[in-house]
């Protein structure tokens, strides 16, 4: 099989997958389409090294989220803005239905989101995300107990009910 060829399988298989995880970080469709299309651009040029690794999706997770960091630390690199107005940016994913999740999500700090998406969507341990994170065991700890407290607070309609019952139960759990 010719390195095109593995590749296009690759992200044939992939994509789909990327995307969601990009539009998970940076909750702009468009911003999503740009941050995979630059990893994939990327991991092209770089597949005869990469495809040969034990684990390709590592490599190209961490390009995602760095790229997605580059972004939200270059404002200059972004698209500024004119007199007429562009085009809206989804308010979920193609293909999911509205859902107060996705908003309570957006609403996140992107260090946040970031530690959430890799640890909830990927299914990563606290030790992978910290390393593809590039910080400590202990901030992924720390992000990710704000993260969903921040979510459940959103997304609890009657809190202080919720709240202790859910005390209650993580109590009668520790005993």
């Amino acid at each position: 099989m010719s390195r095109d060829d593995e590749f296009g399988a690759y992200v044939a298989a992939r994509r789909p997958h990327l995307y969601r995880s990009a539009w998970l970080l940076c909750g702009d469709q468009h911003r999503a389409e740009d941050l995979v299309q630059d990893a994939l651009t990327k991991l092209y040029l770089a597949w005869p090294r990469v495809h040969r690794m034990a684990n390709v999706e590592a490599y190209v997770r961490r390009m995602l989220v760095n790229g997605h960091i580059d972004e939200s630390r270059r404002p200059w690199r972004r698209e500024h803005t004119t007199y007429e107005l562009p085009d809206a940016p989804a308010a979920q994913p193609p293909g999911e239905e509205a859902d107060e999740l996705w908003t309570a999500l957006r609403a996140l700090p992107p260090g946040q989101r970031r530690v959430v998406v890799l640890r909830h969507y990927w299914g990563l341990s606290v030790e992978e995300t910290a390393g593809d994170l590039n910080v400590s065991v202990g901030t992924v700890k720390s992000q990710t107990s704000a993260a969903l407290t921040a979510l459940r607070r959103a997304l609890l309609t009657e809190p202080a009910s919720a709240v202790t019952s859910m005390t209650a139960t993580t109590q009668g759990d520790a005993r």
